[in-house]
């Protein structure tokens, strides 16, 4: 099978099909500059098409056993697991993703499948006390019923199973619009997987498509409760306000600009290994990955050599060769963006340690360091390979720095006293923080998302079905109630 000829369409009410859009999204390998697939969008009509197949079905499957709806994941775990080598190889294409990157995400999307088929059995109801004589309180958890899921474009497999998974096995309907850069990984081939696993026509759709086309149809359409949005905060505001504006509730999760903060008590060469991965896991273009490296003082001449001869030694180029270890950013715009941004700081009298190059869309690394504190890069996010070296004076100096930026999503410390590590993590502004880690880290069940500008809402475990049922009251009058009038 094909994946870019076969599933880049759109997948409404169970049918493979052409968009009735006004234009093509184009989908490029990010790379070489081939052309993977060509899309026609998904017009208004075709929203409200997909919004009204999934709300039908949903109805039933709602009503169906638990046990069936694990059933389903289950068999979707398996088709993955069946086509696994297929997804790398078209994460690689779609996404520039290189091949250890690609081997990760279908890793950790399938961790989020065995999630998704324990959550089916979570849901359970309660009885509560009443105060009125003879009355029984019973407190049902049900799904919301339909949930849209905007995902974003750089881990776009993993972060829209995320959200679908568990939210069909919970009992939801869903409907994704995967980002204009994925339409395929992050859309028809998780439409496909579930196809093949036996999910009723209709419950899951797909709709590539852009606000150009459609405006705000997606998230104010009556069917959807719950909108399930990865991505920029810029676009992540819009999508709130717009959600809130319609009672529904978001679940938001944004950009980031992770500090990760090394102690004068770290060990230096972990603390290297950590950096280095943190910053530059593919690409930079991670929410997770550390933008600031903050370093004392003390440790700043010995880090910054050995962090230096690092990244010098970092591969860029073809994301297929098993030894490169920078592939392309996801476009020419993105690329030009980082070259300005660079250029900004350096007019700014930032200090470059390591200048990369910018080849088509392949950015080299960049280390800057010698930043003025007031410097507009230390308190944005950077999606692309380009770190910042900071040091620092002593912990309070350290904890500042960290918290001095409008983003909460992720962070690190390193030390050699753990329970340092913890009281210095409590103090940082963000929804995760990692004692003697990395900064770019996901478990199925624990609660992830950001504060600040990073989001609201978290994903995972309980948060998952925090986020994708609501609770009912129902009481029952086993005697008679006295009424006043």
């Amino acid at each position: 099978m094909s994946f870019f000829t076969d599933l880049g369409r759109q997948y409404i009410d169970g049918e493979w099909r052409t968009g009735n859009g006004s234009w093509d999204i184009i989908d490029f390998n990010p790379y070489n500059g081939e052309k993977l697939a060509a899309v026609t969008v998904a017009s208004r009509f075709e929203v409200d098409e997909a919004y009204r197949a999934a709300e039908r079905v949903q109805k039933e499957w709602a009503e169906t056993s638990p046990y069936a709806r694990r059933a389903v994941i289950e068999r979707a775990l398996a088709v993955t697991e069946e086509l696994e080598d297929e997804i790398v190889e078209a994460i690689i294409d779609e996404l520039g993703g290189t091949r250890l990157k690609a081997r990760y995400e279908v890793h950790m999307a399938k961790e989020f499948l065995r999630e998704a088929i324990h959550l089916a059995m979570i849901p359970e109801g309660r009885i509560i006390a009443s105060s009125v004589a003879g009355k029984e309180n019973r407190l049902h958890r049900i799904p919301v019923g339909v949930v849209g899921v905007i995902s974003p474009f750089n881990f776009p497999f993993l972060v829209t199973l995320k959200s679908v998974a568990p939210a069909l096995a919970l009992g939801n309907g869903v409907v994704i619009k995967p980002n204009q850069n994925t339409p395929v990984v992050g859309g028809g081939l998780i439409a496909k997987i579930f196809e093949d696993a036996g999910l009723p026509p209709g419950l899951l759709n797909v709709l590539v498509t852009d606000i150009a086309e459609i405006g705000d149809a997606l998230i104010e359409h009556p069917v959807p409760k719950v909108i399930s949005f990865a991505g920029s905060d810029r676009v992540g505001r819009h999508v709130g306000a717009v959600t809130a504006a319609h009672f529904k509730k978001a679940i938001l999760e944004l950009s980031g600009n992770s500090a990760l903060v090394v102690l004068d008590d770290a060990d230096v060469d972990y603390a290297v290994d950590a950096a280095v991965f943190s910053r530059f896991v593919y690409q930079g273009q991670v929410c997770m990955a550390a933008n600031r490296i903050l370093v004392d003082r003390s440790l700043w001449e010995v880090f910054t050599e050995k962090f230096l001869a690092r990244v010098r030694a970092l591969r860029t180029g073809d994301p297929r060769e098993p030894e490169t270890q920078i592939g392309p950013v996801i476009n020419e715009f993105q690329a030009d963006a980082l070259a300005a941004l660079v250029k900004e700081a350096l007019d700014e009298g930032a200090t470059a340690l390591i200048q990369g190059r910018t080849i088509g869309n392949l950015v080299e690394p960049t280390v800057l360091t010698g930043l003025p504190a007031d410097s507009p890069i230390l308190r944005q996010e950077i999606f692309g390979p380009v770190a910042l070296l900071v040091p620092f004076d002593d912990e309070e100096h350290a904890v500042r720095i960290a918290n001095d930026t409008p983003y909460g999503l992720s962070g690190a410390v390193h030390t050699g006293d753990v329970e340092r590590g913890v009281r210095f993590a409590k103090r940082i502004e963000t929804g995760m923080m990692h004692v003697n880690d990395g900064t770019v880290h996901d478990e199925p069940f624990v609660a992830f998302g950001g504060e600040k500008h990073s989001g609201l809402g978290r994903l995972n475990g309980d948060a998952t079905v925090e986020a994708f049922t609501t609770q009912k009251w129902i009481s029952v009058q086993h005697g008679r109630s006295e009424f006043p009038l």
